[in-house]
């Protein structure tokens, strides 16, 4: 089985290779203006503005390998929610590991349709409610959405008055972003393993990706606006980004998740028997599994957000495999350190964290800024997994809040401290330097997610709590929510 699998995956590969190899090959002629889809650069580095194609070109030219390279971005980033179920259900007592399996799978089904159905609309949709949120019914069931054409990067400025298009079809964009939606609710998952009703988890998924996550996408990758709500960096004065960068989700994503976590954690309460009756983790081989699955997939998650097989989709990859590698090897160091020894459980927590670390600044920083993200995200995370949770006695069930939600404040704040100028070259074409006005614009962001979600998050847990309740009760708790919520169980005894 084992070898099918991997001779299945080296033929994707080779698929792959042959494919961007290829010559692209025109779309149907939609008789749109013609446009050079990509952004040149000079030599030292300065943006040089698109130039139209001559009248007898088609007017859109799919690139075969940027297509290629999006369609398997996208399917990384899915690998993602089933590696983040291996992790988690590894890490949680024997009698709830398909509860945690069932709620991730339940997000990829759920996720979907609203996405498709609205929740594209909500985050990419033109701006409705002041700039608040994306008009929800302008993409319903993908209306609008061009199969034989390009998705325009929504980047409008006074020097980039059309936006960047994409060079692939637009469907493709709306399938990457899907997978994105997708494992964001999965991860607050994390946070209340153990002890939330299955009904409860389904609809708080459903109504917080509409209610927080899309505004925030909207807020932040959408593009300027004039509303008090755009945070996104993709306008340019003078060749300098407007707002937050975040390359690949660690304000939307992480952040978000974090703090949503958080508010789970405080408004549900501890598991029964927490500390001192609750059981280690019952598979570590489970979550080491769902760590690798889990790193290997961030390679489409960052990657991927260049948004083609270029040069940033490179540099977002060697970044993301350095911060995660830097991270894991601090984290086992400070064990070690500290314990005398260093441990599995260890290695893998501090690699998922400089993953998260490293995503809003994956495509715009160096090596040097690489290290520094992993390193600074590992010890930010170690402080509040191993010292503060016990400290001030809250139950993040797995460390949801101290890993995605403090490493990505982290990781969002350093974005704006490392960028290299000339370094990494952002969306619509400007160069990207650290400052102190970037680390400013980095905390803007962070705090209106923060707030946002937190407030939310809280409104949305009280009332579902009011009217179908929360948490199961005291004996579904100590049977295990495989066995109450799904009437199945992992493990039989064999006489």
């Amino acid at each position: 089985m084992i070898a099918r699998s991997l001779l299945a995956m080296l033929g994707v590969l080779a698929l792959t290779a042959i494919v961007t190899a290829a010559d692209p090959v025109p779309a149907p002629d939609t008789g749109a203006k013609a446009v050079d889809a990509k952004i040149a650069v000079a030599p030292d580095g300065t943006p040089v503005a698109a130039v139209s194609a001559p009248a007898d070109v088609p007017a859109w030219v799919i690139d075969k390998g940027d297509t290629a390279w999006m369609l398997m971005s996208a399917a990384l980033v899915l690998l993602m929610t089933p590696g983040l179920a291996f992790f988690y259900g590894g890490l949680v007592r024997r009698k709830n590991i398909l509860s945690v399996l069932m709620q991730c799978f339940m997000c990829m089904c759920i996720i979907t349709i609203l996405w498709v159905t609205v929740g594209f609309s909500i985050a990419f949709g033109d701006d409705v409610a002041g700039g608040f949120m994306g008009n929800p019914m302008q993409y319903f069931m993908m209306k609008d959405v061009p199969f034989d054409g390009p998705w325009m990067i929504v980047g409008k400025s006074d020097t980039n008055p059309a936006g960047v298009p994409t060079t692939f079809p637009g469907p493709l964009f709306m399938i990457f972003q899907c997978m994105f939606a997708v494992i964001t609710p999965a991860l607050i998952i994390g946070a209340f393993a153990e002890r939330m009703k299955f009904a409860a988890f389904t609809i708080f998924s459903a109504l917080w990706l509409l209610l927080v996550y899309c505004p925030v996408a909207h807020w932040v990758w959408y593009g300027p606006t004039d509303s008090f709500f755009s945070l996104g960096s993709f306008a340019l004065t003078d060749g300098v980004p407007e707002g937050a960068l975040d390359f690949a989700g660690g304000t939307v994503v992480h952040i978000n998740a974090g703090i949503a976590a958080l508010v789970c954690i405080l408004v549900m309460g501890k598991r029964h028997g927490y500390p001192h009756k609750i059981s280690p983790p019952h598979n570590l081989p489970f979550a080491v599994l769902g760590a690798g699955l889990l790193w290997f997939g961030w390679f489409g998650f960052n990657g991927g957000s260049a948004f083609g097989a270029t040069s940033q989709a490179v540099q977002g990859f060697v970044t993301t495999h350095i911060a995660a590698a830097t991270a894991g090897l601090v984290w086992s160091l400070i064990e070690w350190v500290r314990n005398g020894r260093p441990t599995v459980l260890g290695i893998i927590t501090g690699a998922v964290a400089g993953l998260v670390g490293i995503t809003p600044a994956a495509g715009f920083v160096g090596i040097g800024g690489a290290i520094a993200i992993g390193a600074g995200a590992t010890i930010i995370s170690y402080l509040f997994v191993a010292l503060f949770k016990e400290k001030f006695g809250y139950d993040d069930s797995l460390d949801v809040f101290g890993v995605h939600g403090m490493a990505g404040i982290w990781g969002a704040i350093a974005t704006g401290i490392f960028a290299v100028k000339g370094f990494g070259i952002d969306r619509a074409g400007g160069l990207l330097e650290g400052n102190g006005a970037q680390v400013v614009a980095q905390i803007k962001a962070v705090l209106f997610t923060v707030v946002w979600t937190g407030v939310v998050s809280f409104i949305l847990l009280k009332l579902i709590d009011a009217t179908i309740g929360l948490r199961p009760t005291v004996h579904d708790e100590r049977v295990g929510l495989d066995l109450t919520d799904h009437a199945e169980v992992a493990y039989t005894l064999v006489e």
